[in-house]
């Protein structure tokens, strides 16, 4: 089969899920409450920092920390936030549920990859979320003096790494899910999960301002390249062009691996999966 037509088998192929985000956005714009209610929490929650790192900063000797000025450390909350709601794809809760409920044996007589059918369905959040944070966020970058924006080659190493940022959130998430196999109630493996991803990812602690120890520890797992080293990129924060490509290789490498762990996982869940009903 030439290029060109095993591009456009491949294109057939992911056609197949396009219904499922079509359903998922639907579902989505049913509950527009509970979405307005996340985006608000995520707007108090990044104006609280805002103020905490503000007051910091007016006993921070020299004006600086971490190698940051003030006004660089509220562009990275900002930035670190917008990175948090990309991540928010409710890919954990749906997977556990449809375990708990049974609902998953449905999925698995269908001719389709269950892993990706749950991957298209998280898109229209992921990019719901995008929209709804990245307008504000725009919009303070111009309005707001101090907080600058980034250069059209910083802007293209973000958004190549925010891609990476979403695929490691979802495989992350899907893993998370898929301890639904093993335990009849996942609740506090997703609050310990997002807990260990907010610290070690660098959303409430920039990577940088942590003790030696606990930043190479953060530096040693995926999730510092969900938040830490997309910011960074947007922030310019590396030596020269191979350094911003290395940041980039490293989330790559995370993407690639942990998603082939949630494939392998997976079919082996599969294998032994039974479901009761009546």
């Amino acid at each position: 089969m030439t290029a060109a037509g095993e591009l456009a088998a491949a294109l057939r192929r992911t056609r197949r899920y396009l219904p499922m985000a079509s359903a998922s956005l639907h579902t989505l714009l049913q509950y527009r409450i509970s979405l307005l209610t996340g985006v608000s929490s995520t707007a108090v929650s990044t104006t609280v920092q805002l103020f905490l790192w503000r007051a910091i900063y007016a006993g921070a000797p020299g004006r600086t920390l971490g190698g940051m000025t003030r006004d660089q450390m509220a562009t990275y909350i900002l930035v670190s936030n917008l990175l948090v709601m990309l991540l928010a794809n409710r890919v954990e809760d749906e997977v556990s549920g449809e375990i708990y409920r049974g609902d998953i044996a449905v999925n698995l007589v269908r001719p389709l990859s269950y892993p990706l059918l749950r991957f298209f369905a998280c898109l229209p959040v992921v990019g719901t979320n995008a929209v709804l944070a990245g307008l504000p966020l725009a919009a303070l970058l111009v309005a707001v003096p101090g907080l600058a924006g980034p250069g059209p080659a910083d802007a293209a190493l973000f958004v190549a790494a925010a891609v990476f940022s979403v695929l490691i959130g979802f495989a992350v998430n899907f893993l998370v899910g898929m301890t639904g196999f093993v335990t009849v109630n996942t609740w506090g493996i997703r609050y310990v999960k997002g807990s260990v991803v907010a610290f070690f990812s660098g959303q409430v602690v920039p990577i940088a301002l942590m003790p030696a120890g606990l930043a190479a520890v953060a530096r040693a797992l995926p999730f510092q390249s969900m938040v830490g080293a997309p910011a960074r990129l947007f922030l310019g924060q590396y030596d020269d062009r191979r350094d911003a490509l290395w940041i980039l290789g490293q989330q790559a490498l995370w993407a690639v691996a942990l998603l082939a762990l949630s494939a392998l996982l997976w079919r082996r869940a599969v294998g032994r999966l039974e479901v009761l009903g009546g």
